[in-house]
């Protein structure tokens, strides 16, 4: 038997959290701009994806970096896996999946932004959100909280459903 003594946890970032309602598509990597980790927005540009980065508008979101299946190995802990340079990405275009929250409390259906200016303590460019910080962050379009983080920062989206 199995007990979780306060709440279970929400997932790995990068991780889609309903396989059933997922779209994703392979893009090449951008060696020249990786990827800090999963479950961060990205753009595409001249065919490759790149992270979402400093001054980037809203529109220029195209998908987020999700993990490949099978998700983790024995040679990786729990959540510390680096994405690679090069090769093919998996982009979720539409579906569920768990984020590292950086900075504001999550809410059920709450709007989600993405850090695009001013780096500080635990809210580094390109990461997510839940209040919006002037210029600082943009909105991402279609993307919601899924309800409240977890106690490490882990809560789930939902994009473009």
């Amino acid at each position: 038997m199995t007990s979780f003594l306060y709440r279970m946890p929400s997932g790995i970032p990068g991780m889609v959290s309903r396989e059933e309602n997922k779209t994703i598509e392979t893009v090449p990597f951008d060696s020249t701009a990786p990827f800090v980790g999963f479950g961060l927005f990205g753009k595409i540009v001249s065919g490759k994806l790149q992270p979402v980065g400093a001054g980037d508008a809203a529109t220029a979101i195209y998908g987020m970096l999700v993990k490949p299946f099978p998700a983790n190995s024995s040679q990786e802990g729990l959540g510390t896996a680096v994405p690679p340079t090069s090769g093919p990405a998996n982009v979720l275009r539409r579906g569920y999946a768990t984020v590292q929250l950086n900075a504001g409390t999550a809410a059920l259906y709450g709007t989600v932004y993405v850090r695009v200016a001013t780096p500080g303590a635990g809210k580094p460019i390109g990461g997510i959100e839940a209040a919006a910080d002037s210029t600082n962050t943009i909105v991402v379009a279609n993307c919601t909280f899924m309800g409240a983080a977890d106690a490490s920062g882990n809560v789930e989206i939902a994009y473009n459903i």
